[in-house]
């Protein structure tokens, strides 16, 4: 029996046209194909090859960075000549605190001692526990409630500071210290219950010298000095 038929033979060649076009989109495997892509293979080549680039590269010192190490302590050699012990102190503060800077220093410093010689004329507790130390707190909080025992009340009239000037500086452990010489001039007097004066007077002005030191700790993030040394210069 004869199973052929014209249906037949229509799928048949329609069936090979098509073998014949996937063959000529797709092509024949040769054995050189590429391998499938693998991002992960990929990644992990990159990294290799990097890490090989990275282990035959010899860093050389960059002139750009002596320069500006160079520059850094320009500010420093202002204030002390390079060599002296005041000049190393004030470096090994800038090597632990890049943002150290002298002339900002002394202008803070400045702020600081107006701030505190007034607030303890007045008894502002507050804002001089936020620019004393624990210890030198406790002496100035004293010395107040002395006062206010008493009854006494002091009178200050900020003139100005004629003069600052750091004379001694360095680290101490993770802590910064900087010690300034102060030069200022003042008019204040105190006054007992009745009124009457029995220290300074309110009319002239007295130059006053004190030697301050200044500490931060370094390690610490909050940015501001605190008084934790006072000495009154003859």
């Amino acid at each position: 029996m004869n199973f052929f038929s014209f249906g037949t033979f229509f799928f048949f060649i329609v069936a090979v046209i098509i073998f014949l076009q996937l063959r000529s989109v797709l092509g024949k495997r040769t054995g050189n194909e590429r391998p499938p892509f693998d991002p992960y293979t990929r990644r992990e080549e990159d990294t290799a090859q990097a890490s090989q680039q990275k282990d035959n590269v010899v860093a050389l010192p960059q002139r750009q960075t002596i320069e500006n190490q160079a520059k850094d302590f320009k500010s420093i050699d202002a204030i002390a000549p390079e060599g002296t012990e005041l000049n190393t102190g004030l470096r090994n503060i800038r090597a632990q605190d890049a943002s150290f800077d002298p002339k900002e220093f002394l202008n803070g410093v400045k702020m600081a001692y107006e701030m505190i010689v007034l607030s303890y004329a007045d008894g502002d507790r507050k804002t001089l526990k936020n620019l004393l130390s624990k210890d030198v707190y406790e002496g100035f909080d004293a010395a107040i409630k002395e006062r206010e025992t008493r009854g006494e009340k002091v009178n200050s009239t900020f003139v100005g500071i004629n003069q600052a000037k750091i004379v001694a500086a360095d680290m101490k452990g993770k802590d910064a210290q900087v010690t300034v010489r102060i030069v200022s001039e003042m008019i204040s007097a105190t006054q007992d219950k009745q009124g009457n004066i029995i220290d300074g007077d309110l009319e002239t002005v007295a130059e006053i010298r004190d030697v301050w030191t200044f500490a931060r700790n370094t390690a610490n993030r909050d940015p501001n000095w605190k008084l934790v040394a006072t000495e009154a210069e003859d």
